[in-house]
């Protein structure tokens, strides 16, 4: 295992370095892939609206689901291990999509794949802690950034690509990008046989898990993560809907608005991990990530025509959140199974949250009739940061607090 003392980072650990750059390449294609050929699809392969539905459900379901498997998966396999049967899933899932006959294959091939990336999303954190545990703010930036092109590029392409060669080939592209991601792992493995079964564990693994619901440190994290994710997935489900009807914008407009939100947060995901590693209280910078979402549901509430750019721009900013869990995941632990179990353990939760944030937006739209009230429930959602601030600010780990 790599020490922790500050080395250069290149030293000894090119292959890792290479295989997580390329692991975060790969963790959003399945999500993003779909929706914006699912025109084409339907005219090879009847689906109902009830099945687009399904669809677009299944990506925060299965993240949340196999955000709690994953650290078994660690157990068993490795960390090593992980990282690769999520990506021989990733690749599997791709292919079955592109070869697909029926609504039924297509599916389950979207159910391993999106398994696949729910996997490699709780590992890739204590995959960055076990390598460059020297580096861990700037791994986590650097992966952050790549996890936001991960999902820009597949949305971008998908639809041109399925024009010119078809949408199987558009779908089963993607597979391409998993394999090569897979070489440097066959690296890492090589060289790490010796401890491939299984990785030290200090804290017994059940013991952790279990007892997250007792660590205040893992509950914060896992409230920030969840209202992050509640309020992220609604924007992307219903804000070019919002802009059109309160705001006025064409639908073209609208897009590039959400596009903005998810440009406008790449520069956040890589600065916002290295402020995390120098800032004493953590809790100013979650301050902030939530004081942009506010102004920006505020504005969209009492002056949606008039700034909706600058409104739009807030909101995207309040993205920060999620690279602050993230580094937040492994600044907060001592111990490799730590950091997985806090990373199954927050990111469950919080993707099942996201779930059900887009319905709770729609259904709060049919029964008032407007845009209102889901904006002033997303604003009371997101005030719930306020806690996570505060307990979050001094640092503390989670194995002292189980230890007590």
């Amino acid at each position: 295992m790599p020490d922790d003392g500050h080395r250069p980072l290149w030293a000894g650990r090119v292959a890792a370095l290479l295989g997580i750059a390329l692991v975060a390449l790969t963790l959003r294609q399945a999500v993003a892939a779909v929706s914006p050929i699912i025109g084409d699809i339907r005219v090879d392969i009847p689906i109902s609206n009830l099945g687009v539905g399904l669809l677009g459900t299944l990506p925060p379901v299965l993240l949340a689901v196999f955000g709690f498997i994953a650290p078994h998966v660690a157990r068993v396999i490795g960390l090593d291990g992980g990282i690769v049967l999520a990506l021989l899933m990733l690749t599997l899932g791709h292919l079955v999509r592109a070869f697909a006959p029926n609504f039924g294959v297509l599916l389950v091939g979207s159910v391993v794949a999106l398994a696949g990336t729910g996997i490699g999303n709780v590992l890739l954190p204590p995959i960055v802690r076990r390598y460059f545990p020297d580096r861990v703010a700037l791994l986590t930036a650097v992966y952050g950034c790549i996890v936001g092109v991960s999902t820009a590029v597949p949305a971008a392409v998908v639809a041109p690509v399925a024009e010119q060669l078809g949408w199987r080939f558009a779908l089963g592209m993607w597979a391409a990008t998993s394999i090569v991601a897979l070489a440097p792992w066959i690296v890492v493995i090589a060289r790490e046989h010796r401890r491939r079964l299984a990785d030290t564990v200090e804290v017994s693994p059940s013991a952790v898990v279990t007892g997250l619901w007792r660590s205040r440190v893992a509950l914060s994290i896992t409230v920030l993560f969840s209202t992050s994710t509640i309020c992220t997935y609604a924007a992307f489900a219903w804000l070019p809907e919002i802009l059109g009807d309160i705001a006025g914008s064409t639908p073209t407009e609208a897009g590039v608005l959400l596009a903005v939100t998810g440009l406008i947060s790449v520069p956040g995901a890589l600065v916002v991990p290295l402020l995390v590693a120098r800032l004493r209280n953590v809790g100013r910078l979650i301050a902030t990530g939530t004081a942009s979402f506010v102004l920006g549901y505020l504005g969209l509430l009492l002056a949606p025509a008039t700034l909706t750019l600058v409104w739009v721009l807030l909101i995207g900013s309040g993205s920060i959140l999620f690279p602050i869990c993230l580094v937040l995941i492994n600044d907060r632990t001592r111990t490799h199974d730590g950091t997985v179990a806090l990373s199954g353990f927050a990111q469950g939760i919080a993707y099942g949250m996201g779930a059900l944030g887009p319905l709770l937006v729609g259904l709060l739209r049919d029964l008032s009739g407007g845009w209102t009230v889901p904006l002033l429930f997303l604003l009371a959602v997101i005030l719930v940061t306020a806690v996570p601030a505060v307990t979050l600010a001094k640092p503390a780990f989670v194995e002292d607090e189980l230890a007590r």
